[in-house]
Parts: C-alpha cells; structure tokens; sequence
C-alpha cells in the first residue's frame, strides 16, 4: 500500500464516522474506495466492517446524554440488533463470493434510494399521530424489534445506509425526540458492526486486511467525534449528494469489473 493510498483510506474513514453519526451511510463511502484500489468486494467489507466499529464507538460517546435516556429502549432493542448482525455477518461468509458481488450492487440502490428519501421519512414521521385512540403499543413494540432485526440482518451483510433505515423505522414507530432516536441509531448501528466484526473474525480471519482495517478505525474513530460534535452543521442536502455519487461509483466499479 503506497502513502497516497494510506492518507485516502484514512480520509474516506474520517468521512464515514462523520457521516454515520449525523446520516447513517458511510460505507457508501469507504467501501468503493477501497473496491477502487482493487480489494475484493467481501474482503474490503469485512475490513471496512472491523474498522468502523471504532466510528460508531466514539459517535455513540458524543450522544451519550441522549443515549442515557434511552436505556429501556435500548435494553429491547440491542438483543435484535444481536441477532440480526449474527444472521447478515454469517450469511456473508456462507454464501459464494460471487453471490454477493451480485447482490451488493442492489443493496448500495437500496441505500442511495434511503439516503434519498430520508428526509420524507423524517417529515413524515413527524406528522404522524403517535397517540391517537386504538392504538396498540404491543403491536408497535413487536414491528419495531422485527424491523431492528432486519436492518441488523442487512447491516451484518454490508450495512450502508443502515443507520437512514433505522431512522425512518424509528422515527414512524416510537415517540422519543429525534435527536434521542439518533442516539440510540448511533448505538444500535455499533452493536451490529461490532457483532459482525466479531463474528468475522471467528469465521473468515484468513480475509480481514488489517492494515485497511486499522485505517479506517483511526479515521472512523476521529469522524465520529466531528459528526456527534459539529458535524450537524454542514448542510444535509450536501452530504446526500456526496453519498449518492460514491454509490453510483460503486454500482458501475461492480457491474463492470
């Protein structure tokens, strides 16, 4: 690996733990950039996945006065997140490799497709009415750790815009503030990249390129601290233009290599 490819994967790293924190798609970012320097598709997700733990760790410190509210909801959701990062990080290993170079292309439209909508999503969710008569919280408590469950499914597989899935899950079927529902996203999203990256681990050590890995964590690392901190500041429809172009990126580097 050249300096020039080192300073890049580390500034896309820095990208992605911003971005996660405030958006929630940063494997938009580093993952095409390390398929540009020619990493295999499952190996550079299974590194990317290792490294951003680091990210969703020092973002998650960042909204930790809204995380500690949330203790109760994070004790039901957690588990879901647990389970569903196992099933997606073992699905992963277990399928061939050229099954998920077939499927990553439709998972990165899904993600630009949520990027896209998210602010819909948002309002949306915002005009909702959470407390009208019959409702039924059981009922929404159940589609909540089923949808948990399957964005940590999808986030143990590959993960980007993981975080706008569970956002706009979130926001349409719980009444806590958004800025706590962030938080618990930010919280959420760590445990299945951490679970996945464990899982990775036992199962496909043999494909783990550390010296990506590392890089990306110290620049996760430091992105989340500028996402939980500043980085609401910068304008969103700019972050979402950002992440609808390294997806494009991505589609055509996978459909035509």
């Amino acid at each position: 690996m050249s300096l020039t490819q080192a300073l890049l994967i580390t500034l896309a790293g820095v990208a992605a733990g911003t971005i996660n924190t405030i958006v929630g798609s940063g494997t938009l970012v580093t993952f095409p950039t390390l398929l540009a320097f020619g990493y295999p598709p499952v190996g550079a997700n299974i590194s990317n996945s290792l490294g951003l733990v680091a990210g969703g760790v020092s973002g998650s410190w960042g909204y930790r006065s809204e995380v500690s509210d949330a203790k109760q909801r994070l004790r039901q959701l957690a588990p879901m997140s647990f389970l569903g990062a196992v099933t997606g990080a073992l699905l992963l290993i277990w399928l061939p490799a050229s099954a998920f170079k077939a499927i990553v292309p439709a998972l990165i439209l899904v993600g630009i497709v949520l990027v896209l909508i998210g602010p819909w999503l948002q309002r949306r969710a915002a005009a909702a009415h959470h407390d009208e008569p019959g409702d039924d919280p059981g009922r929404g408590r159940l589609l909540l750790s089923i949808g948990v469950f399957g964005a940590g499914v999808y986030g143990g597989y590959f993960g980007a815009a993981q975080g706008v899935l569970l956002m706009g899950l979130m926001s349409a079927l719980m009444t806590d503030p958004l800025q706590r529902i962030n938080g618990i996203k930010n919280v959420l999203g760590t445990v299945v990249n951490a679970v996945a990256a464990l899982t990775f681990l036992v199962v496909a050590f043999d494909k783990v390129h550390w010296d990506v890995a590392g890089l990306i964590a110290l620049g996760s690392l430091i992105g989340g601290l500028i996402g939980a901190s500043v980085g609401r500041r910068l304008p969103p429809w700019a972050l979402r233009a950002f992440i609808v172009l390294v997806g494009v990126v991505a589609i055509w580097q996978l459909l035509l290599g």
